[in-house]
């Protein structure tokens, strides 16, 4: 009996390390363009959503003049670029700055009650402007390995954006002094 239970654990383990985990990323079926993008419930009007907005950018961004290329407070938009900076992982495991930069647009549209964030047009700068989604063709001849945990990474980042944006987005809790 034993035999068999670690015969089963063995296999259980040899295929948990076979899975390949393969970077999710989200690709418009019509643009074949990777694009995250969502509406989100919030109360307020469109005034203090785009306010709200504003403010997060100034706390999330070291430098939020320079990133935000379009802040149009009649129409409730603002549009700027997200820079990535990746990191690579050497042989013998440790972690560095890799010289490999990601920029996407983001765009944050505000309503009344509530508000879309858009990222897209994910690039890689250099002599010419390279789409990321080359990176999601193994076939293509420049492919190269580390292009899968570079869009691991990608997603990452992403996602602690919308993270922190959606948590910059809600109401300010209101303390009251009572003594």
């Amino acid at each position: 009996m034993k035999k068999i239970i670690l015969m089963s654990m063995f296999f259980v383990i040899v295929l948990l390390q076979n899975i390949d985990l393969k970077a999710q990323l989200p690709v418009d079926p019509d643009l074949k363009k990777i694009l995250y993008q969502e509406v989100v419930q919030q109360e307020g009007n469109k005034d203090t959503l785009y306010n709200r907005a504003i403010s997060w950018i100034n706390k999330f961004f070291e430098n939020p003049q320079g990133i935000t290329k379009v802040r149009d407070p009649e129409n409730g938009k603002i549009v700027g670029n997200y820079r990535m900076r990746m990191i690579d992982t050497l042989l013998d495991g440790s972690k560095t700055l890799s010289n490999t930069i990601v920029v996407c647009t983001f765009t944050i549209e505000t309503k009344d009650g509530r508000y879309r964030y858009t990222l897209d047009d994910f690039y890689v700068p250099g002599a010419s402007k390279i789409p990321l989604e080359k990176w999601l063709d193994k076939t293509d001849p420049y492919y190269l390995p580390k292009y899968e945990d570079y869009l691991k990474q990608v997603d990452q980042y992403v996602n602690r954006f919308i993270t922190s944006l959606k948590e910059g987005m809600q109401p300010p809790i209101i303390k009251v002094d009572e003594w």
